[in-house]
């Protein structure tokens, strides 16, 4: 029966690509050195399947990274039980750190953005510091509470 309401709550490809153009930050968790989770607040940008976020090298979720690459992130969207959606990925991390891809992150971002602006000049000039937070997902579970047309 459970099984039977995960599939019928699951979103498509397509419903999930839509959820990535509409929401622009994920909660990204990693594992910190006690083994606890970390999660943070990020802006990304999907492309291809895969996520990008941009990040300074030196944050504890970086650190967490190179320590353990396993992560999650969580995109959702609805206030009330019955609008509930969203998508969780499970993947692995990798980290760019060439300048190339933390400016191609910058870019990517900006375009995605509802009032799409240029990249600001301070986000640039940060580009040394910065990372990309490249994560490719190997299992993604979603859900849409407003399929069960208010039965739960």
């Amino acid at each position: 029966m459970a099984s039977d309401r995960r599939q019928q709550i699951r979103l498509s490809p397509d419903e999930q690509a839509a959820l990535f153009r509409e929401r622009k930050k994920a909660a990204l968790a990693t594992i910190d050195k006690d083994g606890f989770p970390h999660v943070v607040a990020m802006n990304y940008s999907a492309r291809d399947g895969v996520f990008y976020m941009p990040s300074y090298g030196k944050a504890q979720k970086v650190v967490n990274i190179r320590r353990n690459p396993k992560v999650a992130l969580m995109i959702e969207a609805g206030d009330e039980y019955a609008e509930l959606r969203g998508v969780m990925i499970q993947g692995r991390c990798e980290i760019l750190e060439d300048e190339g891809s933390v400016r191609a992150a910058f870019g990517a971002r900006a375009e995605t953005q509802v009032r799409s602006s240029p990249v600001q000049p301070g986000a640039l000039a940060s580009a040394p510091k910065r990372v990309v937070l490249k994560i490719v997902p190997e299992k993604v579970v979603s859900w849409d509470h407003r399929k069960l047309g208010g039965r739960y």
